[in-house]
């Protein structure tokens, strides 16, 4: 077991709106397709683990931001941690099992 929690953002009406304002060519992110799982603190409970969301949640959201549109001046401004909340649903899972015997790589160092 890992030292790490995990987080899945998928995103809820008001991305889909942002990304349907962008143009008109009618692309549209697939809520239920592939997910990026980001790894986290590990946590105890429930009020750690929003606690910890709380000082990732920037970072998080300018990846999912990212990963749909790069000309940041078109990202909504003043991003705040209850804008988040609303844009996204959010799970989180305190057990991380590695199954694979191939050493962890980040492939950003």
């Amino acid at each position: 077991m890992l030292n790490r929690g995990v987080l899945i953002v998928r995103p809820k009406q008001p991305y889909l709106d942002w990304v349907a304002g962008l143009d008109d060519s009618g692309l549209e992110p697939d809520v239920d397709g592939e997910k990026t799982i980001y790894l986290i603190p590990s946590f105890e409970d429930d009020d750690e683990a929003w606690e910890i969301l709380e000082d990732f949640y920037a970072e998080v959201f300018e990846r999912e931001l990212l990963a749909w549109h790069t000309d940041e001046a078109a990202w909504p401004p003043n991003r705040t941690f209850a804008m988040f909340k609303e844009w996204f649903d959010i799970e989180l899972h305190s057990v991380v099992e590695d199954l694979s015997s191939d050493e962890i790589i980040d492939d950003e160092d």
